[in-house]
């Protein structure tokens, strides 16, 4: 395989599972370093190790990116460790049920802080340094939810819905600067995003959706995130919308 992505340094947050998993391990074979920052130390450890084997070296990070500390430190860490971050993949999320009218106020706070201000926090953390090596690659997670609204996904449609706008507002924020941002959007994907749903008869319709035969799988979002760090700096792919040939969705 062409290692496109050798002698770069990669902060992947989200990375215990899904999409931040695969993107780790997809930059990793594409010969980038890799950070990876999770809840879940102990898979962590195994990640590190399946990125080691690929013969580039690997940081563990456990922190939750909702904590502001947390998600600065995390890109401070890995400037501190590897000398530089030449990409940041925003990966973590999740997703809880429920409208407005009798929504748990709790949960809907936790969606919004997992899902956008983890996000503002590691890109607020790492514009600096990639100014400062005038040049840089944000990938931020978002999903098909940030473009189509549907009451009972309410907390987790309008996070990414803010988090599109945030994220092309730092694209012109910081383009002159070198700085790329993408927004790559995923409809139905295999992973555990599901499972931490509390509402058992939304978890259950949400598990269904995500492990049907003709879901996209997580490596092969990977594989977009790896072709969007690849490209000649000049280029900037700013939004990636992927999902099932069998959605044919507005």
């Amino acid at each position: 395989m062409t290692k496109s992505l050798a002698g770069r340094v990669a902060l992947v947050t989200g990375a215990s599972s899904g999409i931040g998993e695969a993107a780790a391990i997809a930059l990793a074979e594409a010969g980038a370093d890799v950070a990876i920052s999770a809840r879940r130390v102990d898979r962590l450890a195994v990640l590190v190790k399946t990125i080691e084997a690929l013969g580039v070296r690997a940081l563990a990070l456990p922190g939750d990116v909702a904590i502001e500390a947390d998600a600065t430190a995390a890109v401070e860490k890995t400037v501190a460790h590897f000398g530089k971050i030449d990409i940041l993949v925003n990966s973590a999320g999740i997703i809880q049920a429920g409208g407005i009218e009798n929504t748990n106020l709790e949960e809907y706070r936790r969606v919004v802080d997992v899902n956008l201000m983890g996000t503002v926090y590691t890109c607020r953390a790492a514009i600096g340094p990639m100014k400062a090596q005038g040049h840089g690659d944000i990938i931020n997670i978002s999903s098909q939810a940030g473009r189509k609204n549907a009451p009972p996904f309410n907390a987790y449609a309008a996070s990414k819905h803010a988090l599109n706008s945030m994220s092309d507002s730092m694209r012109q924020e910081v383009g002159g600067h070198g700085i790329r941002v993408c927004v790559l959007m995923p409809g139905a994907t295999a992973t555990e995003v599901a499972n931490n749903v509390t509402d058992p008869n939304f978890r259950s319709f949400m598990q269904s959706h995500t492990n049907e035969s003709n879901t996209v799988s997580a490596s092969e979002m990977a594989a977009a995130i790896v072709f969007v760090a690849a490209q000649p700096q000049r280029v900037n792919i700013d939004m990636i919308s992927i999902r099932p040939t069998s959605d044919t969705s507005h």
